[in-house]
């Protein structure tokens, strides 16, 4: 792994680390751009497959960065069941809400069913960033056209204290109100999530533009004091 430690280390931007570590809490940052991250992950899969399978092996990482190029590299894959097996390996060490949002496959929506029954279990583990990915997926893949109730009611009934799965559970919901109003309202209206995530979906709704101005007065007056 020497060779990516060094291509790390050789673009280490220490202004952009110092910006990094206040918003994103992990240890062992080098401050790599996302951007040079994401092009360094494109030249791996296509020039050297095979040190991309011996990476996808050395968990858990060090860095920050390693994490981040895993979860592009992931992003990267074009067959459905290769890229749910890493998925599937990865997962444990995810450590960060960044490396967790930034997995985001296209290929995944090739086979919602499979992946409806992976996001199952995954919102039922115990690690904080399992719960928030497979709820990421229900909102990347199953809102507007391919919405169902069932999987509002999944999203609502995750209890958890961690701020990071309540967040999510916010910004699906926020989503939801702006693809999916009719079906949402309902369930800010009965109250189906904890007080601190109803208002912050209310909040984060009320910021988007893809919220109607209607429909954020609404939301106003459906605030838990």
């Amino acid at each position: 792994m020497e060779e990516i430690t060094n291509f790390l280390l050789a673009n280490q931007d220490t202004k952009y680390k110092d910006f990094n570590v206040t918003i994103t809490p992990v240890q062992n940052m080098i401050g790599v751009r996302t951007p040079v991250l994401r092009d360094y992950a494109k030249r791996l899969t296509k020039e050297n497959p095979e040190l991309v399978r011996e990476f996808f092996n050395e968990c858990p990482h060090k860095y920050f960065e390693e994490n981040q190029l895993h979860a592009f590299l992931i992003a990267l894959i074009k067959d459905y069941d290769a890229c749910i097996d890493e998925i599937e390996k990865f997962l444990p060490y995810v450590d960060n809400w960044a490396t967790c949002d930034q997995m985001n496959p296209k290929v995944l929506g090739r086979n919602k069913e499979d992946l409806l029954r992976r996001i199952k279990i995954w919102i039922r583990s115990d690690k904080t960033y399992t719960i928030r990915f497979g709820i990421k997926m229900l909102m990347d893949f199953y809102l507007g056209e391919s919405f169902d109730i069932e999987y509002m009611e999944m999203v609502c009934k995750v209890k958890s204290d961690e701020y990071y799965v309540k967040m999510v559970q916010a910004w699906y919901m926020a989503t939801a109100l702006a693809t999916n109003y009719d079906e949402a309202i309902g369930f800010i209206e009965n109250k189906k999530l904890s007080s601190w995530t109803h208002n912050k979906a209310i909040q984060k709704a009320i910021e988007s533009f893809r919220v109607t101005d209607e429909h954020k007065k609404y939301l106003k007056t459906l605030k838990i004091k």
